[in-house]
């Protein structure tokens, strides 16, 4: 994948990232009792954060010490 499209990925899953922990929020602030949805949302903002850091690792060249 071209680098100009792995940083546009990432900054597209940083925005749904963010968004997510405003829904998340909002829900605690509401005080939801549906549970299995912030628990679902949660779920995704961590699979955002390892595919975010994955593609990160991706722009970064390798050292070779």
């Amino acid at each position: 994948m071209d680098e100009r499209l792995i940083a546009k990925r990432v900054e597209l899953l940083r925005i749904e990232h963010r968004d997510l922990d405003s829904a998340i929020n909002a829900l605690l602030e509401q005080n939801s009792t549906d549970q299995l949805q912030i628990a679902r949302l949660k779920k995704r903002k961590l699979r955002l954060r390892d595919e975010i850091a994955m593609l990160a690792d991706q722009l970064v060249p390798d050292i070779i010490a």
